[in-house]
């Protein structure tokens, strides 16, 4: 039997594999004036993509960010695990906050030459996105489907950011420091050399979706009670997804407590086998929720 480390993501894993699910984060830089650099900070919210390991940043022309960059290279950026659908809702109901990665480091503006090459790489990136959503599976389709972004994924929303007319500048996000934020608003520090030598999971890009499209289905919702049941030993009300990656998936499960009333908890559920990418976790959870059904049938009698 494996043990604790072969089936637990380290904290440089779970890092890349948000920066890779996500499209946009906060970026924050240093405002500036014809003094120079002040203390204050202006933030705001843009789209990037993960290239590389590194982050490469579309800030909107009229953005104050270009112009406090010019004095002060110094930023950091933070970006959160995706919670799409109904998980918002519940993160809004129980106050909690989803998982983020927050990075120091200091901003790169491109050239028009890099800001085309980068570009086209980015094209290229979301065109295999696409052609892996249009050739997925029925297990897979069944699954993204039910999820109410409808058409507009993660390379969709990339694609027309790529089309717009609007004028951008483009950054490439030089890492200095990487902190993990869990869901407890605990702080944990990542070792650089271990951020950049990790890669995120190749199902990353289809997180939001893959967790979307099976929280907004009651009946996916009810196989996880069942899952639950049969591998947690844990007799819930309500089940949802938190977040998914190769080894597995976080669900966030309300059971009882004292007095008669529920309280949510987090709990992983682990695969037998890695899951390499979005057509092999999905055949995965399938082949579990088969397998939990087969189990609480035949402890209740019924198989």
């Amino acid at each position: 039997m494996k043990g604790t480390r072969a089936t637990a993501l380290s904290l440089a894993q779970k890092c890349k594999n948000i920066l890779a699910s996500n499209w946009q984060g906060n970026l924050n830089t240093i405002k500036a004036d014809s003094k120079g650099s002040k203390q204050e900070i202006h933030t705001s919210r843009v789209k990037y993509l993960l290239k590389r390991g590194k982050p490469y940043i579309w800030v909107p022309d009229k953005d104050k960010h270009n112009l406090n960059t010019v004095v002060d290279e110094r930023a950091s950026f933070a970006v959160a695990s995706p919670y799409p659908g109904p998980l918002a809702s519940l993160f809004k109901t129980m106050k909690k906050l989803p998982a983020r990665v927050a990075l120091t480091g200091e901003v790169e503006a491109l050239s028009d030459e890099k800001v085309r090459s980068t570009t086209e790489n980015l094209r290229e990136v979301l065109t295999s996105e696409q052609k892996a959503m249009v050739g997925s599976s029925y297990a897979v389709s069944g699954i993204l489907t039910s999820s109410t972004f409808g058409n507009t994924s993660r390379s969709e929303i990339l694609v027309e950011l790529l089309d717009s007319d609007e004028k951008y500048v483009v950054y490439k996000f030089n890492i200095s420091s990487c902190m993990f934020i869990d869901g407890n608003v605990g702080n944990h520090e990542v070792e650089l050399d271990d951020f950049q030598a990790s890669k995120a999971d190749k199902l990353s890009p289809f997180a939001a979706k893959l967790i979307d499209g099976i929280n907004q289905s009651q009946i996916r919702r009810r196989t996880l009670l069942v899952l639950c049941l049969a591998f947690l030993n844990v007799n819930a009300k309500d089940a949802c997804v938190l977040s998914v990656d190769r080894k597995g998936f976080d669900v966030l499960v309300k059971v009882p407590s004292h007095g008669g009333e529920y309280n949510w908890k987090e709990f992983r559920v682990r695969f037998e086998e890695e899951a390499a990418d979005v057509e092999r976790f999905c055949h995965q959870l399938v082949k579990m929720e088969e397998r939990a059904l087969e189990i609480v049938k035949s402890s209740s009698g019924l198989g």
